[in-house]
């Protein structure tokens, strides 16, 4: 195979009706049907690799993800397959461009930064459903804030990794934390280099503990510090995650 064709997809998704991002075989993901989709309009067989996993029913406003042809595409030509696949896909995926880019540029491995956003309504919203989580009850947002900043100072997130997962490290480099309020909603951002399974759910939730003061800044440290997951709070529910940007050099 040529090696010099690669074409980076920019998309964005609701996640409800999805297995998250990875393909499986018992369950459908947005990996499968766009495979599916970019295949039938591109008129080959193409395997795709994202950015990252998104687990089952987490949204994205701005994922990244590349595939390989044996065929040069001109500009003209991915811009007409990137119309003719937003018509072919469902409603709930976009294709925002498709770009040729450098052989060696990676969806997944390339990526510097990523920068998630979980979205919690104060009151209920009949509009927010399916894209945000209704807590009742009163919050200590500024004491959540002061918690978050105390995940700048930390690299192993053991405490907040779904147990028995695949990976090398548990290590992340947090550059962001902090909520910000916006009338009836409340959105955390959080901005790492990498992140782990389940991880930002599992920040919510024991933030929230914090924020209903079940927990103390110094028993967050704590929690942070046993690297046991049991000694961290509830994973929010996925709805209310979304995944907003990912950096490349």
């Amino acid at each position: 195979m040529d090696e010099g064709n690669r074409y980076f997809i920019k998309l964005a998704y609701n996640g409800k009706a999805y297995h998250g991002w990875q393909r499986q075989e018992n369950a459908v993901s947005i990996q499968q049907v766009l495979e599916e989709g970019v295949s039938t309009v591109f008129g080959e067989e193409i395997d795709i690799t994202g950015a990252g996993r998104t687990d089952t029913g987490v949204h994205a406003t701005e994922f990244y993800a590349h595939f390989d042809s044996e065929k040069s595409y001109s500009k003209e030509i991915l811009t007409d397959r990137t119309f003719k696949l937003n018509s072919y896909l469902p409603a709930d995926i976009y294709i925002f461009n498709i770009v040729r880019v450098h052989p060696e540029h990676h969806a997944r491995f390339s990526a510097i930064s990523r920068s998630y956003e979980y979205h919690i309504t104060r009151r209920k919203d009949p509009f927010r459903r399916d894209l945000a989580w209704f807590v009742h009850g009163e919050l200590d947002v500024d004491l959540m804030n002061k918690a978050a900043a105390i995940l700048k100072d930390y690299r192993d997130f053991t405490s907040f990794s779904k147990l028995h997962t695949q990976v090398k490290t548990n290590n992340c480099h947090v550059m962001e934390a902090k909520w910000e309020e916006k009338d009836h909603l409340l959105v955390f951002n959080i901005k790492a280099d990498r992140f782990l399974r389940n991880m930002v759910r599992a920040i919510v939730g024991t933030l929230l503990d914090v924020g209903r003061g079940k927990l103390s800044l110094e028993d967050f440290k704590k929690v942070i510090e046993a690297k046991d997951r049991s000694e961290a709070g509830l994973s929010v529910p996925a709805q209310g995650l979304f995944l907003v940007k990912v950096e490349y050099p």
